[in-house]
């Protein structure tokens, strides 16, 4: 019953927060949400405990006639996720205690019900299940990016919705078609994760190579990968930073798992045909992405970019198909979660303390706030992947799984590294460092919520890049899972 709870719990955080007045909703917000990361450790240690507990799955009948189940569970995969999900949102929600949100209740409700749909994703095993919680997903960020989003934000977040919803409508037809070709050998429906491998692995080259594609462009859209990005920078840099964190940090997310769990055991032969295309579609995206990242001139929309470059690069890792790429892939989930919610937090200190992000018009801030600035170097090359920071497990691992898979590849999905050092420490110099400007002599301390929040990121940046065996390990064993399916 536990994993069921991780779901009902949020649920009823959320219904909670809808009817409390004022600010003291979002102090009650980020104390349930606490909450739910105490559960989700309970889960973890009853998972290392027991991985087959009966309290790790929940599976009763919803439309039995259709064969669908409210089945959900906890792998190592789901496990990871669920972690990042429940350790992100708390540190999401006291990031905004210095910014005043009309209408907080309905703000921080909203935050939680996205987090119930989230952790739905992560843990179901039924694919109507999994594509109904990906929708229910959607419904809660439109809402916080189109209510407390900046200019043009109706226009912009129409776009983000419209994209998204119809990538889903394809991955919908995709399951249907899977759904429909399950049962052959019992004359049974079925909608269950495992049932769908196999039908999958039934199909012919075409078939499969449709509901690839189908499925694909619903997963490329969330992430985004190149050429389905267009939605991302604009809506990242309009949303609200909390909203952006939740885009950027978890959401994503569901994008690149969903490769993972969804996609590559179902259509084998058509990632073997399709995958090296999607691959240099990756690759091609990263090399793109940095080269705009570089010339940015609003931090924000910078972050933006570099996301992209990171998730092209993640995407590449886990189309190679082997344990490297796909284990470096999930680890770098992890690491571009944690570092770029940081990010995003350090591009709202520096509007709510100077009035602009653009890199010209800062400079010096060292000088008046060195502890910002040590902060605000630890984030970034953790987010350069440097050795000893939680972002290098991952790009080792993943630039070595590309390597197995194509040596040229590699070299220019490697590109990442340098191009990433480039356009990271150039924003670093021109807003840390040189002569203050003048936007920089009110910059002041930082307030108690924003320390703490960095100093928990910069702690776990530290912390898994210095020892990184624990969730490493249960990204091998995720990944080892995901493999059997495939060979």
């Amino acid at each position: 019953m536990l994993v069921g709870l991780l779901i009902i719990i949020p649920l009823i955080a959320s219904l909670l927060v809808f009817f409390t007045k004022g600010n003291t909703s979002r102090t009650v917000a980020l104390g349930l949400s606490v909450v739910e990361f105490i559960l989700a450790l309970a889960v973890l240690f009853q998972y290392k405990h027991n991985p087959a507990s009966a309290s790790l799955m929940l599976n009763c009948p919803w439309v039995e006639s259709l064969g669908i189940y409210f089945a959900v569970s906890v792998d190592a995969l789901s496990m990871l996720m669920v972690l990042l999900t429940t350790f992100l949102v708390p540190l999401i929600i006291l990031s905004s205690f210095n910014t005043t949100y009309e209408k907080p209740n309905s703000f921080y409700g909203l935050i939680l019900l996205m987090q119930m749909a989230l952790i739905g994703v992560f843990t179901a095993n039924d694919g109507f299940l999994f594509y109904v919680f990906w929708e229910l997903a959607l419904i809660p960020i439109y809402f916080i990016c189109l209510v407390w989003g900046g200019e043009n934000r109706g226009r912009i977040t129409f776009k983000f919705f419209v994209y998204t919803l119809l990538g889903s409508l394809f991955m919908l037809v995709g399951l249907i078609y899977l759904y429909n070709h399950t049962g052959f050998d019992t004359g049974i429906k079925s909608w269950a994760v495992n049932d769908l491998y196999i039908a999958g692995k039934s199909l012919s080259l075409n078939q499969q190579s449709f509901v690839f594609w189908c499925i694909f462009l619903a997963f490329g859209i969330k992430m985004p990968v190149f050429p389905l990005h267009t939605w991302q920078p604009d809506t990242y840099v309009t949303a609200p930073t909390q909203g952006t964190m939740l885009l950027s940090g978890i959401m994503l997310k569901m994008g690149t798992f969903g490769l993972i769990k969804w996609l590559l055991p179902i259509a084998p032969l058509a990632l073997e045909k399709w995958g090296g295309l999607v691959i240099g579609l990756s690759v091609f995206g990263i090399i793109y992405a940095s080269c705009i990242a570089i010339v940015q001139k609003d931090y924000k929309r910078l972050i933006a970019y570099s996301s992209i470059a990171h998730v092209g690069l993640i995407a590449a890792g886990i189309l190679s198909c082997n344990q490297q790429g796909i284990q470096g892939a999930v680890m770098q989930m992890l690491a571009h979660g944690i570092n770029v919610v940081g990010l995003f937090l350090i591009a709202d200190i520096l509007m709510r303390h100077t009035g602009t992000r653009e890199m010209d018009k800062l400079g010096g801030i060292r000088n008046m706030n060195g502890n910002f600035a040590v902060l605000f170097l630890i984030i970034m090359l953790g987010s350069v992947a440097l050795p000893l920071t939680n972002g290098f497990v991952g790009e080792f691992l993943l630039i070595n799984g590309v390597y197995q898979y194509g040596p040229w590849i590699a070299a220019f999905a490697g590109l990442t590294v340098i191009l990433g050092a480039v356009y990271m420490l150039r924003s670093y110099q021109a807003i840390m460092l040189g002569e203050r400007r003048d936007s920089a002599i009110a910059f002041g301390s930082l307030a108690s919520s924003d320390k703490w929040v960095l100093y928990i990121i910069c702690f776990t940046i530290i912390a898994f890049g210095v020892y990184p065996k624990p969730l490493n390990d249960l990204a091998e064993e995720g990944t080892k899972a995901i493999l059997t399916y495939i060979k």
